[in-house]
This record gives structure tokens, sequence and C-alpha cells, in this order.
């Protein structure tokens, strides 16, 4: 099962059977937006506090998932998920919803692909039959916590992003019709001492890299065996920083499409979004809703997707510690 130094190959390839995708308005929005299977026209989803609506998002993306499994809740043996806030609140009451047995994970923006490779690497070892993973972020308790309350209405430099409000989940099964998870390359921490929380793109990239070429080296792929390969969060700065280094070290990118998912969510010519999409919600919906319905209909039959997380807290920030970066990265691909 292991292969190489950090990827796990998952030989019984877990299926994904349903997975949900719940966004909010600026998503909606988007280029993306027919892809969601739900669209909130507030950020506030009429609920009394930001966590709130935030907590809905996740609760109605695990809903959707299930429905779309043809399966009931009490069927799901655990539930993988985590989120921004502390305490990873969302999900915790998510879970307290579903009933089922629960594994909270932190892994910042990266934990969408992380939660789906245990998720998978439990249903690959035969630990369970069903399996849901997920996460969400909303924009506003994202603002509250790492930064500033949106009301403040505070200035923010173009190399800040824009937390996606959105959640996304997804059911794996032992068997079934749906996309297959292949393998999952899990990363290490990758510091080069970068401090600006506004500048969280030019801090992820290296870690990126790292697991990219991680990958190639575990399993013997290349840039050209994937349809298509995106980033988690790491927007426009990040992105391209991401771009060079893998040039520089000649890793043959051009022979795939090498994209990112704060930069395919939002339309940034148009929407006031700084450098792009980032928060836990980003590369999940657009995983779950955009990624999943396009391999399904046979535009794309083998993907990677690298979720990138910058593993910061308030009071790091405070005690002017740098930020210290992951990513994780999951093989997904036409099943059959």
């Amino acid at each position: 099962m292991l292969r190489g130094k950090q990827t796990w190959w998952f030989d019984k390839r877990p299926v994904i059977i349903g997975s949900g995708a719940v966004v909010g308005p600026d998503e909606g929005e988007g280029p993306l937006a027919e892809d969601f299977d739900l669209i909130h026209p507030e950020l506030d989803l009429q609920q009394k506090s930001w966590e709130k609506a935030e907590r809905l998002l996740m609760e109605q993306a695990a809903d959707i998932a299930v429905k779309q499994s043809s399966i009931e809740k009490h069927d799901l043996q655990f539930f993988i998920g985590g989120d921004l806030l502390n305490q990873i609140i969302s999900n915790s009451f998510t879970a307290r919803e579903l009933g089922v047995p629960y594994l909270g994970v932190f892994g910042a923006c990266s934990t969408s692909m992380e939660s789906l490779a245990l998720a998978s690497m439990i249903v690959n070892s035969g630990g369970a039959q069903y399996v849901m993973a997920g996460t969400c972020s909303h924009n506003c308790t994202a603002e509250k916590q790492f930064r500033y309350p949106t009301e403040y209405g505070s200035q923010k430099p173009p190399t800040a992003q824009y937390t996606v409000t959105g959640a996304g989940a997804a059911v794996l099964a032992a068997e079934g019709d749906g996309p297959v998870v292949t393998c999952a390359t899990i990363g290490k921490i990758v510091d080069l001492g970068i401090a600006d929380p506004f500048n969280m793109g030019a801090a992820m990239a290296p870690a990126a890299v790292d697991t990219i070429q991680t990958h190639f080296n575990d399993t013997g792929r290349v840039p050209g065996d994937y349809d298509l390969i995106v980033t988690g969060d790491l927007a426009r700065v990040g992105h391209q920083i991401a771009k060079d280094l893998l040039e520089r070290n000649e890793v043959p990118m051009d022979d795939t499409v090498f994209n990112d998912c704060g930069l395919m969510i939002y339309d940034l010519e148009k929407q006031g979004v700084q450098a792009g999409g980032s928060g836990c919600g980003c590369s999940a919906v657009v995983t779950y809703g955009h990624l999943l319905k396009r391999i399904k209909n046979g535009e794309l039959n083998r993907v990677l997707v690298v979720a990138t997380g910058a593993l910061m807290s308030p009071l790091s920030f405070q005690q002017k510690e740098t930020i210290p970066c992951i990513a994780h990265a999951v093989a997904i691909e036409k099943g059959g």
C-alpha cells in the first residue's frame, strides 16, 4: 500500500459514489456556478451568526452527498472532516447531526484532500464500507478569526486572497459507480520563512511543489499521465511561483494542464477577490462539484488535486512565527 516514501496506493480503488458542493453568492456568480449543487443568494444563509451559516453549508453538503450515494445516513460508518474555525466546530457540529463515528482533522485549506485520503485509506483497508469526507469555509468567519471582521472594512493588499464560502463532501465506498481514488501523496511541512498572512499563496507554493515532485518520484508517474493537475488555493501569486519552481526543477508541467482552484472558482477580472480564492471550501467545492462532473461525463480521465494549507493561527501570528505549510495530493480518475 505504501509506495515510495509518502504515497498510499489504493489497489482496491475506493469509489466516490456521491458528493455535494454548496456555495455562497460570490461563488454562484463565478464561472463554475452550474456545477454546484446548491447556491445561496445571501452570505448569512438566514442564520444568526456567520459561524452558524458555515455549519449549515457543511450540513447541506453532507446531506446532498448522502442522497447522491443512494444510502441512508445510518449507513455511514465514519465521517472525516475539518475546517478553519477554532476546534473545527463546523464539522464537529455537523458530525453531531450525522450521528456517526467522527474523526476530526485539521490541515487548513489542505483539509479537503487530507480527509479524502484518509477516507480512501479506511475503505481500501477494509475498515469500513461507507466513509464520508468533508470540509467547509465561510468568508466572514475566516476574516473574523484570522484577519479583521468584514464589518471593519479593512483594506487588503493585492497579494491577499478571498476565502471561499462553500462546503464540499464526498462518500467513499468499497464498490459502486463513480470516479475512483487511486493514490494519495501525504505532504510534509515546508516553511521558507514567510510570515505575512496576506501573502499565503507565496507561503504555500513551495509545499505544493514539494508534494507534486514527491508524487511523481513515488509513483513513477509524470505530468503527462494526468489530464489536469490543480493546486488547492495558491491563487494568482502562489500559482505563478509554483510554476516557476517546477520549471526550475525541470518538471515538465507543459505536458499537462496545470491550474489552481483559487483561480478557477472566480472571474478575477470581474469579481473583487484580490489574488483569487482560498479557504477549506475552495478545493472542496471545485473538486466535488466541477471536477467530479467533468470526470463523470468523460471530459477528464485522470486528475491530480494538490490541496495546500497554511498551518498558522491567530496566536502564532501574534507571536511573530512564520507560516508552516503543507500540501496533500489525491489522484482521482474515471471508474469502470
